[in-house]
């Protein structure tokens, strides 16, 4: 049974590169919306970095982004009707014991906002140190090598993947990669550290991505998903907030201008962007095409409109261009490894 599982996810897999190989004229305009899609992740991050370097204080703008965000996403899910629906979807998921009424939810699959307060976290606590570049390297770096596991073991909806020696190699050029983009801070330990923390939060990513697709299916829509992760991320934050309320004392006054308020919104942008355009294109090249995305993003950010503390090197630059290899050669169905 698991044998034909793992045919069938990969069959969906080539089936989705061959509908769009197939339909590239009809297919472009949706992975355009996938890449620019991605290209907002990066411009999240510069604002919510921008936005914690002037509050002093990367728990702060965290919060901020996702209580935004949440404002957003509860709003439409009250307007709604299929928002509504969804939810009291996903309450009786939560209390069903077998599947005999419907999905099963877990309350651990619920917890995909916590890895999501996480990525936010350290968009504040590191993107201006180290730049928006060198932050999305380390983020997509993470994401491919933990996504390699989380398909192993089935957490997502589309259950067990198979594991391919393509697969297996975009991991390892992921783990080089980031070395790469941060061998320029290998002699200044400060800033390798917060190189760590992004790379973190793409880990989380790929967790994050199973189980909100859990949530998603027992809603049957993706809106009321969203609100579960951004409801899951405000109460972490808040959580965060108050203790660091406690060890560094209270944030600078709040700015003036509006755009620094704008990541929680681009972040409910990307998220239901996605739930639109996955039926067309598959869950492989949404992944790729909003990774590619993230990268162009965070370069053309890095280049254009560069930070105080970090420029774009060298080092970050092949960083970039070996995680996009990675990440195709992760995507690309292969030979199964035992």
């Amino acid at each position: 049974m698991t044998g034909q599982r793992n045919q069938r996810a990969a069959q969906r897999s080539t089936d989705d590169l061959a509908r769009v190989a197939a339909r590239p004229t009809a297919a472009a305009p949706v992975l355009i919306a996938a890449v620019i899609s991605g290209g907002a992740v990066a411009t999240q991050t510069r604002i919510n970095g921008e936005l914690a370097d002037r509050l002093g204080s990367g728990f702060t703008a965290a919060l901020i982004s996702f209580g935004v965000g949440l404002i957003v996403v509860g709003s439409l899910v009250l307007v709604l009707p299929a928002g509504r629906q969804g939810m009291r979807r996903v309450a009786g998921a939560l209390r069903a014991r077998d599947g005999a009424a419907g999905p099963i939810l877990r309350p651990w699959q619920c917890l995909g906002g916590a890895c999501g307060a996480f990525l936010v976290l350290s968009q504040g606590l590191t993107a201006t140190a180290i730049g928006v570049s060198m932050f999305t390297v380390a983020v997509v770096g993470g994401q491919v090598a933990s996504g390699l596991l989380v398909d192993r073991f089935g957490i997502g909806p589309g259950g067990v993947r198979q594991v391919t020696t393509l697969r297996v190699a975009g991991a390892v050029v992921a783990v080089l990669a980031v070395l790469i983009a941060v061998s320029g801070s290998l002699g200044d330990p400060q800033t390798l550290i917060l190189a760590v923390l992004p790379a973190l939060a793409g880990v989380g990513i790929a967790w994050q991505q199973a189980v909100n697709g859990r949530v998603r299916a027992a809603a049957g829509s993706a809106m009321p998903a969203t609100l579960v992760n951004f409801i899951v991320g405000t109460a972490v934050l808040i959580v965060a907030f108050l203790i660091s309320l406690l060890v560094t004392g209270p944030p600078a006054a709040l700015p003036s201008e509006p755009w620094l308020y704008l990541g929680g919104v681009i972040g409910v942008l990307f998220i239901a962007l996605g739930a639109m355009v996955v039926a067309r294109i598959g869950v492989l090249l949404l992944g790729l095409s909003s990774i590619a995305g993230q990268l162009i993003g965070a370069v053309l950010l890095d280049l254009l409109t560069p930070s105080s503390d970090a420029g774009l090197t060298a080092t970050t630059l092949v960083g970039s261009g070996l995680t996009l290899v990675a990440v195709v050669l992760a995507l690309l169905p292969g030979r199964r490894r035992a």
